[in-house]
């Protein structure tokens, strides 16, 4: 049986949900730069930005002050592994206390940028999108690449003022240039969308390649898209296959769908069905809609997986109550035995519960 691929739901829209600072991880400006283009930036992504952590002291030190302590760092070593460890403990009044510190002491851009966080995510403070704003200002005046990313998303998003995409494609720029893969990816979109700016494909291509070898697994899902159609790029299978299988190491549920796909019917890479049937498993069990339509034919049918009718339909019912129905699965749930109904239905309907 040949599985049909999903639509390609390749990114029209930017990554605007959530703050920008969930993605934001600490860390120090990377040296490494995109390709250049004539007419686009240098390219690299936004996480709360925090420095290289640093050597433990030695051992006729006084032991560092307890995260909760919110205590200042000794000045001859800035030490804001304190604020980022705060952050990733759940422990954010902490946090913005000690980036409060060190960015009014020691106009620390990083300590600036996860002011901006906490208070664009309501951590440890109360919201102010003004607030957050600011912060991430004067991070970005001081050349902090993960703020400026932060900045354009919320200028793009409206939040904390009026939409304004042209701002934010230029924050994006500014970002990516620095070599932010996050803002590559987002400018990619915008070069694709053709709206903020003028459509350039091979732009994007090149702006999604840097942020893909970056690791960023939507950049790789989006140019294993820009591959498979011959978007931008000349056409290519087998690069295709590569990224989604990149990307969908990394976690992107609709690289597992394809990828899954890809090796279900040998197209790019190996036929490997058992491969195939265990990612689509994976991803019918984070809600992919399609996943769960696929998986639901191979059991129903018994080709690349031990049949499991009742199981299939219940894949069925799910798919289709979000919207993905199928013709010849309800042809085979119209002929199932009742008994063999209501199983599934009952399946389906726990499976829809827990969501």
């Amino acid at each position: 049986m040949t599985l049909l691929r999903p639509v390609a739901v390749l990114v029209s829209v930017l990554m605007l949900g959530g703050s920008a600072l969930a993605q934001l991880q600490l860390t120090p400006p990377a040296t490494d730069a995109p390709p250049k283009s004539s007419k686009a930036v240098k390219t690299k992504t936004i996480k709360p930005p925090v420095p290289k952590k640093e050597a433990a002291p030695p051992a006729k030190a006084a032991p560092a002050p307890a995260p909760d302590k919110a205590e200042a760092p000794a000045p001859d070593n800035p030490n804001v592994d304190l604020v980022y460890g705060a952050y990733q403990r759940g422990l954010y009044k902490t946090a913005f206390d000690l980036a409060m510190k060190r960015a009014q002491d020691n106009k620390d851009p990083a300590a600036m940028t996860m002011l901006g966080e906490l208070y664009a995510s309501a951590l440890g403070v109360k919201r102010d999108y003004a607030k957050a704003i600011d912060w991430y200002q004067r991070a970005t005046d001081l050349g902090d690449r993960e703020a400026m990313f932060a900045l354009a998303m919320l200028r793009i998003g409206g939040r904390g003022g009026p939409p304004d995409s042209a701002a934010g494609a230029k924050l994006l720029a500014s970002s990516a240039k620095l070599g932010e893969p996050k803002a590559a990816y987002n400018l990619a979109l915008l070069y694709l969308d053709g709206q903020t700016l003028p459509q350039d494909l091979k732009r994007a291509a090149e702006l999604l390649r840097f942020a893909a070898d970056a690791g960023n697994p939507e950049a790789q899902y989006a140019l294993a898209t820009f591959y498979k159609e011959g978007t931008g790029v000349e056409k290519n299978l087998y690069k295709s296959v590569r990224l989604l299988q990149a990307a969908s190491v990394a976690g992107n549920v609709d690289a597992e769908v394809e990828y899954a796909i890809a090796l279900f019917n040998g197209t790019g890479t190996e036929k490997n069905e058992a491969a195939a049937v265990s990612l689509l498993r994976k991803a019918a069990r984070q809600n992919s809609a399609i996943a769960q339509n696929r998986l639901a034919r191979v059991l129903v049918t018994g080709m690349g997986a031990p049949m499991d009718k009742v199981e299939g339909l219940k894949w069925h019912i799910v798919a289709k109550t979000a919207g993905k129905g199928d013709l010849m699965l309800d042809e085979a749930l119209a002929q199932a035995t009742p008994e063999e109904r209501a199983k599934a239905q009952q399946a389906a309907s726990k499976w829809l519960d827990l969501k």
